[in-house]
């Protein structure tokens, strides 16, 4: 560490206060995010603090820490920084990255983070232009994630319109039946569409589709108990309903799947190209149609909407093997799965770079932030 590294306590850097409260009902449409221990939550019409700034949980999720650019309004469960002191707001957020909130948090049945025990933290602090140089690096790799994370979304974005286009509205269908080329195809794959409609119990759809229960291609299958003290921590993505929880040394499933949420997070859906294992909270997919189909058609099936009444809310497995859908020709899904499946595969290529560069960075912060690593000024 440099001899002009600062130490003393956290208070002796930034000063936190507590957020505002701002009740639902007083809340006005306009372009202010609101922010809450879990991050962006809502907008409002009006800011409470000028940008940009540093915000992190107070109640709720705690040890999250959010830079937020712009004017913004911290709600009554976060802390922000009321005065950085000199210092640089992006490095103070990612310098809080660092910091242990449980241990300045109180002992309550609802614990909660002590402001004033958490200004008493040690803290060794780079002088100003060190600071600068720390969050232009890390802000560099954070930049290069979300481009990665947004490409990726744009390419969601663009198989589902395909998904709509093809399943949903039969734009090749209607063309046809216009007697324009369907667009956005090759003669092979608009030969493949039919050019008229047939009524059917979900009325009018291609001639020649027919309509199936969704049990007749697809399973879904229970994932299986896993406690987190019975992980060995290895490369296997966890699932639960939430998304990831963690991580294991063994998978349950070692094919591409879809996972679906069946309680907690109840119908919410996540592609898996890896080998995972699904915990019992969640379902996993079987199929003999394309997954990349399945996945866009479970989309469109409002399964976040189909809590049952019990005690427990959950996602019952008959209740969605007895929903009705469209089934078109296996010729016209391998199409379609040709197509997506490209697209699946630069996705999963990019969130591999994601997940490399997270790694990086949270190996990189705390070396940076304790002076452990220096970066060239150069």
């Amino acid at each position: 560490m440099s001899s002009d590294w600062r130490i003393g306590k956290l208070g002796d850097f930034i000063e936190l206060k507590r957020g505002y409260d701002l009740p639902q009902a007083k809340r006005i449409v306009g372009s202010v995010p609101l922010v809450s221990s879990s991050g962006i939550s809502d907008s409002h019409a009006e800011a409470m603090v000028k940008g940009p700034g540093v915000v992190t949980g107070r109640y709720g999720t705690i040890g999250q820490v959010f830079y937020v650019p712009d004017d913004f309004w911290p709600l009554n469960t976060t802390l922000y920084v009321r005065d950085f002191k000199g210092n640089d707001p992006k490095f103070i957020s990612y310098f809080l990255k660092t910091v242990d909130f449980f241990a300045y948090s109180d002992k309550a049945a609802v614990p909660g983070v002590n402001r004033n025990h958490l200004h008493e933290a040690s803290a060794v602090v780079p002088p100003l232009q060190g600071q600068k140089i720390i969050a232009e690096f890390l802000g560099s790799i954070d930049d290069r994630i979300t481009l990665l994370r947004e490409t990726n979304a744009t390419l969601e974005a663009i198989a589902q319109a395909l998904f709509k286009s093809w399943f949903v509205d039969f734009d090749p269908v209607r063309a046809k039946m216009e007697g324009r080329a369907p667009e956005g195809m090759d003669e092979a794959t608009a030969s493949l569409f039919p050019d008229s409609f047939e009524e059917s119990e979900l009325g009018l759809v291609p001639r020649g589709w027919r309509v199936a229960r969704l049990d007749s291609f697809i399973e879904l299958a229970y994932g299986k108990a896993l406690k987190a003290e019975n992980r060995k921590f290895g490369p296997i993505p966890v699932y639960g309903s939430g998304g990831i929880t963690g991580w294991h040394d063994q998978a349950l499933v070692d094919e591409p799947s879809i996972i679906i949420g069946r309680k907690g997070t109840v119908g919410s859906l996540y592609w898996e190209s890896r080998p995972f294992f699904p915990i019992d909270t969640v379902f996993f997919v079987k199929s003999r149609k394309p997954l990349t189909y399945c996945y866009l058609l479970l989309k469109t099936l409002g399964l976040d909407s189909m809590n049952t009444d019990a005690a427990v809310p959950g996602l019952n497995r008959e209740n969605v093997y007895r929903l009705l859908v469209i089934e078109p020709p296996e010729s016209i899904l391998a199409a379609f799965d040709s197509v997506t499946s490209l697209l699946r595969r630069s996705m999963d290529e990019n969130e591999g770079q994601a997940q490399t560069l997270v790694t990086l960075r949270d190996t990189l912060l705390p070396r940076l932030i304790s002076g452990q690593l220096r970066l060239s000024e150069n």
